[in-house]
């Protein structure tokens, strides 16, 4: 079983990562996925369908024998208090959404960091039996990503990267897209700019020596922005590849049938 420490040293080591993105409340689901070679699973509390007690139990779920995969939560907000609850359910490392400034992600990693580094509150009700407990210990083994996604986040995002004791920053393709001037989440008419914003996010994370990762709707993407120098990919997510694949069953059932 991968340990969070593991994780977290591959993480700041820049070594290439994989993951996967849940966005259904399924522990059955996560700990069938959590054996398959993911370095984790990241579990969407922002826009995902979990609530608290799913979340718990999709990252005890991650964690049962024969995983090779660390759970990872992407927060609800900025604030410490949902950033304290994932950690005290078990997260190995914590993606915070909306990060417009230095200030805002050294604001996420004060909530990460117990005193006097930070300002977490100390009380890792199940994060205990794996991560830590020490103070000195579990800052060693847990990571504190911060989002990409905003205009202004990319405006600062040199400056950003810079802030002490973050490990990494995480793109989320469809808020940036949005962002530089896209009609949609997925329009092609900015893909040039699109790529350049890529690039200059890859390049500001390599210059500060943290890790940079990207989500990603398949695995070939992800394979692609890793050749390019993202140093961990997400293949997302759960829900849109449950509905894929079962349209293709569908499909390949009704040409070959009577249906």
């Amino acid at each position: 079983m991968t340990t969070a420490a593991h994780f977290t040293a591959a993480l700041r080591d820049r070594r290439p990562l994989i993951g996967y993105w849940s966005l259904l409340d399924s522990p059955v689901a996560a700990e069938r996925l959590a054996r398959l070679g993911y370095d984790y699973l990241a579990f969407d509390a922002q826009h995902g369908l979990f609530g608290y007690q799913g979340l718990l139990n999709n990252l005890i779920a991650t964690d049962t024998r024969g995983s090779t995969a660390v759970g990872m939560v992407r927060v609800e907000a900025n604030d410490p208090t949902y950033i304290g609850r994932a950690l005290d359910a078990g997260a190995a490392a914590v993606i915070v959404p909306l990060v417009d400034t230095a200030q805002d992600a050294a604001d996420a990693v004060a909530a990460v960091r117990y005193p006097p580094h930070g300002r977490r509150s100390y009380g890792p009700m199940r994060a205990q039996l794996r991560i830590g407990p020490d103070p000195a210990d579990t800052h060693e083994q847990t990571a504190v990503l911060a989002m990409i996604e905003t205009a202004d986040g990319l405006a600062n995002v040199e400056e950003i990267c810079a802030v002490p004791g973050l490990d990494g920053i995480y793109v989320g393709p469809s808020d940036l897209r949005l962002a530089i001037g896209g009609r949609t989440s997925t329009d092609p008419d900015v893909a040039d700019e699109f790529e350049q914003a890529l690039t200059r996010i890859r390049e500001a994370a390599e210059a500060a020596g943290i890790a940079a990762g990207i989500h990603n709707g398949d695995g070939a993407s992800a394979a692609r922005r890793l050749d390019e120098g993202f140093t961990f990919a997400s293949v997302a997510a759960d829900v849109v590849h449950l509905q894929q694949i079962a349209a293709t069953h569908l499909d390949a059932a009704r040409k070959g049938g009577r249906a």
